[in-house]
């Protein structure tokens, strides 16, 4: 299962939204294709929901199946 963590998106230690969706544009999303896909949702700071939702919206149509959570508990949402 490949993860995704929300951490990754950080600047200085914040979420910004430009500079969030300037790295959403930079990722492979083809590289999802046919994998299971955890978006962690254990962060080190508050995350807005737009931002779970930009990346489910990538992530759809292409991973077969996308999971929301900790590996543990892990909940299906598509």
């Amino acid at each position: 299962m490949k993860k995704i963590e929300l951490d990754d998106f950080l600047t200085n230690g914040i979420l910004k939204e430009q500079d969030f969706r300037n790295k959403i544009s930079k990722i492979d999303w083809e590289s999802y294709s046919g994998k299971k896909v955890l978006i962690k949702g254990c962060t080190s700071v508050p995350v807005p929901i737009w931002s779970y939702l930009i990346i489910t919206a990538k992530l759809s149509g292409k991973a077969e199946k996308i999971y929301f959570g900790e590996p543990c508990s892990a909940v299906e949402i598509s």
